[in-house]
Protein backbone atom coordinates (compact mmCIF):
# COMPACT_ATOMS: atom_id res chain seq x y z
CA UNK A 1 0.00 0.00 0.00
CA UNK A 2 1.83 3.08 -1.27
CA UNK A 3 -0.26 5.33 0.94
CA UNK A 4 1.38 3.92 4.07
CA UNK A 5 4.85 4.47 2.60
CA UNK A 6 3.96 8.01 1.60
CA UNK A 7 2.56 8.81 5.04
CA UNK A 8 5.75 7.45 6.56
CA UNK A 9 7.71 9.75 4.21
CA UNK A 10 5.85 12.95 5.17
CA UNK A 11 6.58 15.07 8.21
CA UNK A 12 5.68 18.55 9.40
CA UNK A 13 8.25 20.46 7.37
CA UNK A 14 9.94 23.17 9.40
CA UNK A 15 12.21 24.62 6.71
CA UNK A 16 11.22 24.95 3.06
CA UNK A 17 13.38 25.55 0.00
CA UNK A 18 12.10 28.98 -1.04
CA UNK A 19 13.48 28.56 -4.58
CA UNK A 20 11.13 25.67 -5.38
CA UNK A 21 7.51 26.18 -6.39
CA UNK A 22 4.70 23.63 -6.60
CA UNK A 23 3.67 23.42 -10.29
CA UNK A 24 0.17 24.58 -11.20
CA UNK A 25 -0.81 21.08 -12.34
CA UNK A 26 0.00 19.74 -8.89
CA UNK A 27 -1.95 22.56 -7.26
CA UNK A 28 -4.96 21.51 -9.37
CA UNK A 29 -4.66 17.97 -8.00
CA UNK A 30 -4.47 19.25 -4.43
CA UNK A 31 -7.56 21.39 -5.02
CA UNK A 32 -9.42 18.36 -6.30
CA UNK A 33 -8.39 16.29 -3.27
CA UNK A 34 -9.63 19.00 -0.91
CA UNK A 35 -12.80 19.41 -2.96
CA UNK A 36 -13.54 15.70 -2.49
CA UNK A 37 -13.26 15.91 1.31
CA UNK A 38 -16.18 14.56 3.29
CA UNK A 39 -18.24 17.06 5.28
CA UNK A 40 -21.36 16.97 7.42
CA UNK A 41 -24.45 16.81 5.19
CA UNK A 42 -22.08 17.47 2.27
CA UNK A 43 -22.44 21.20 2.87
CA UNK A 44 -18.72 22.11 2.85
CA UNK A 45 -19.26 25.20 4.99
CA UNK A 46 -15.79 26.58 4.44
CA UNK A 47 -13.62 28.31 1.87
CA UNK A 48 -9.97 27.57 1.13
CA UNK A 49 -7.51 30.35 0.28
CA UNK A 50 -4.34 29.38 -1.58
CA UNK A 51 -1.93 32.27 -1.19
CA UNK A 52 1.18 32.62 -3.33
CA UNK A 53 1.57 36.41 -3.19
CA UNK A 54 4.71 37.20 -1.22
CA UNK A 55 3.67 40.69 -0.11
CA UNK A 56 0.51 39.29 1.44
CA UNK A 57 2.39 36.46 3.13
CA UNK A 58 4.90 38.92 4.60
CA UNK A 59 1.93 40.77 6.12
CA UNK A 60 0.64 37.50 7.58
CA UNK A 61 4.00 36.36 8.97
CA UNK A 62 3.92 38.51 12.15
CA UNK A 63 0.44 37.09 12.82
CA UNK A 64 1.94 33.61 12.45
CA UNK A 65 4.39 33.79 15.34
CA UNK A 66 7.05 34.92 12.85
CA UNK A 67 7.41 31.41 11.45
CA UNK A 68 9.52 31.24 8.29
CA UNK A 69 7.32 28.61 6.65
CA UNK A 70 4.75 31.32 5.93
CA UNK A 71 7.05 33.10 3.46
CA UNK A 72 9.52 30.35 2.48
CA UNK A 73 6.99 27.72 1.40
CA UNK A 74 5.66 27.66 -2.13
CA UNK A 75 2.08 28.39 -1.03
CA UNK A 76 0.17 29.18 2.13
CA UNK A 77 -3.22 27.50 2.47
CA UNK A 78 -5.81 29.07 4.77
CA UNK A 79 -8.92 27.05 5.65
CA UNK A 80 -11.77 29.41 6.57
CA UNK A 81 -15.01 28.28 8.18
CA UNK A 82 -18.28 30.16 7.89
CA UNK A 83 -19.16 31.77 11.21
CA UNK A 84 -22.91 31.51 10.60
CA UNK A 85 -25.08 28.97 8.83
CA UNK A 86 -28.28 30.10 7.17
CA UNK A 87 -30.88 28.95 4.66
CA UNK A 88 -28.88 30.28 1.71
CA UNK A 89 -26.10 27.78 2.46
CA UNK A 90 -28.66 24.98 2.49
CA UNK A 91 -30.40 26.17 -0.68
CA UNK A 92 -27.12 26.57 -2.56
CA UNK A 93 -26.22 23.00 -1.70
CA UNK A 94 -29.64 21.65 -2.70
CA UNK A 95 -29.55 23.50 -6.03
CA UNK A 96 -26.13 22.02 -6.74
CA UNK A 97 -27.34 18.56 -5.70
CA UNK A 98 -30.37 18.87 -7.96
CA UNK A 99 -28.17 19.93 -10.87
CA UNK A 100 -25.49 17.26 -10.42
CA UNK A 101 -27.90 14.39 -9.72
CA UNK A 102 -30.68 15.46 -12.12
CA UNK A 103 -33.20 15.83 -9.31
CA UNK A 104 -36.18 18.11 -8.81
CA UNK A 105 -35.16 20.95 -6.50
CA UNK A 106 -38.69 21.19 -5.09
CA UNK A 107 -38.52 17.56 -3.97
CA UNK A 108 -35.36 18.30 -1.98
CA UNK A 109 -36.88 21.08 0.10
CA UNK A 110 -38.01 18.60 2.77
CA UNK A 111 -34.41 17.50 3.21
CA UNK A 112 -33.42 21.17 3.43
CA UNK A 113 -35.98 21.76 6.17
CA UNK A 114 -34.64 18.73 8.03
CA UNK A 115 -31.08 20.09 7.89
CA UNK A 116 -32.13 23.55 9.02
CA UNK A 117 -34.11 22.00 11.85
CA UNK A 118 -31.11 20.04 13.08
CA UNK A 119 -28.79 23.02 12.77
CA UNK A 120 -31.23 25.30 14.60
CA UNK A 121 -30.77 23.05 17.63
CA UNK A 122 -27.19 24.32 17.93
CA UNK A 123 -26.24 27.62 19.52
CA UNK A 124 -24.27 30.19 17.52
CA UNK A 125 -21.12 29.10 19.37
CA UNK A 126 -21.79 25.42 18.62
CA UNK A 127 -22.39 26.15 14.95
CA UNK A 128 -19.11 28.01 14.61
CA UNK A 129 -17.28 25.20 16.41
CA UNK A 130 -18.96 22.69 14.10
CA UNK A 131 -18.03 24.48 10.88
CA UNK A 132 -14.50 24.93 12.21
CA UNK A 133 -14.12 21.19 12.71
CA UNK A 134 -15.07 20.59 9.08
CA UNK A 135 -11.96 22.46 7.96
CA UNK A 136 -9.74 19.93 9.73
CA UNK A 137 -11.20 17.13 7.61
CA UNK A 138 -10.32 19.11 4.49
CA UNK A 139 -6.85 19.77 5.92
CA UNK A 140 -6.33 16.03 6.36
CA UNK A 141 -7.15 15.46 2.69
CA UNK A 142 -4.64 18.12 1.71
CA UNK A 143 -1.89 16.53 3.80
CA UNK A 144 -2.57 13.05 2.45
CA UNK A 145 -2.67 14.31 -1.13
CA UNK A 146 0.61 16.16 -0.59
CA UNK A 147 2.20 12.96 0.68
CA UNK A 148 0.97 11.07 -2.39
CA UNK A 149 2.45 13.72 -4.68
CA UNK A 150 5.68 14.01 -2.66
CA UNK A 151 4.91 17.62 -1.81
CA UNK A 152 6.00 18.72 1.64
CA UNK A 153 3.52 20.31 4.00
CA UNK A 154 3.19 21.66 7.51
CA UNK A 155 -0.19 22.00 9.24
CA UNK A 156 -0.14 24.99 11.57
CA UNK A 157 -2.30 26.27 14.41
CA UNK A 158 0.35 28.77 15.49
CA UNK A 159 -1.27 31.91 14.15
CA UNK A 160 -3.61 34.68 15.27
CA UNK A 161 -7.03 34.14 13.63
CA UNK A 162 -8.21 37.65 14.52
CA UNK A 163 -5.26 39.20 12.68
CA UNK A 164 -5.67 36.84 9.74
CA UNK A 165 -9.34 37.77 9.51
CA UNK A 166 -8.41 41.45 9.50
CA UNK A 167 -5.59 41.21 6.94
CA UNK A 168 -7.55 38.94 4.59
CA UNK A 169 -10.87 40.72 5.03
CA UNK A 170 -12.59 37.54 6.14
CA UNK A 171 -14.99 38.79 8.81
CA UNK A 172 -17.04 40.87 6.37
CA UNK A 173 -17.45 37.74 4.26
CA UNK A 174 -18.75 35.76 7.23
CA UNK A 175 -15.55 33.72 7.39
CA UNK A 176 -12.96 32.91 10.03
CA UNK A 177 -9.40 31.61 9.59
CA UNK A 178 -9.64 28.20 11.24
CA UNK A 179 -6.39 26.38 10.44
CA UNK A 180 -3.53 26.88 7.98
CA UNK A 181 -0.93 24.82 6.17
CA UNK A 182 2.19 25.60 4.17
CA UNK A 183 3.12 23.49 1.17
CA UNK A 184 6.24 23.27 -0.97
CA UNK A 185 9.49 21.33 -0.90
CA UNK A 186 11.75 20.68 2.07
CA UNK A 187 15.10 22.36 2.39
CA UNK A 188 18.10 20.05 2.53
CA UNK A 189 19.01 21.97 5.69
CA UNK A 190 15.83 21.02 7.55
CA UNK A 191 17.02 18.71 10.37
CA UNK A 192 13.46 17.57 11.10
CA UNK A 193 13.43 15.38 7.99
CA UNK A 194 16.00 13.06 9.55
CA UNK A 195 14.14 12.53 12.80
CA UNK A 196 12.53 9.16 13.45
CA UNK A 197 8.75 9.41 13.29
CA UNK A 198 7.22 9.08 16.76
CA UNK A 199 3.77 7.50 16.98
CA UNK A 200 2.06 5.42 19.65
CA UNK A 201 2.30 1.66 19.03
CA UNK A 202 -0.84 0.26 17.39
CA UNK A 203 -1.40 -1.96 20.45
CA UNK A 204 -1.64 1.17 22.59
CA UNK A 205 -3.53 3.38 20.14
CA UNK A 206 -6.21 0.88 19.17
CA UNK A 207 -8.63 -1.17 21.20
CA UNK A 208 -10.81 -3.76 19.49
CA UNK A 209 -14.10 -4.58 21.18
Amino acid sequence: MNLIENLQWRYATKKFDSSKKVPSEQIKKLKRAVQLSVSSYGLQLYKVLIIEDQDLRHKLKPASWGQDQITDASHLVVFCNYTEVNSSHINDYLKLKAEKQSLDFEELKGYGSFMMGKLSEKSAFELEQWTGKQTYIALANLLIACAELKIDACPMEGFNPVEYNKILGLSEKGLNASVIATIGYRSSDDPSQHETKVRKPTAVLFEEL
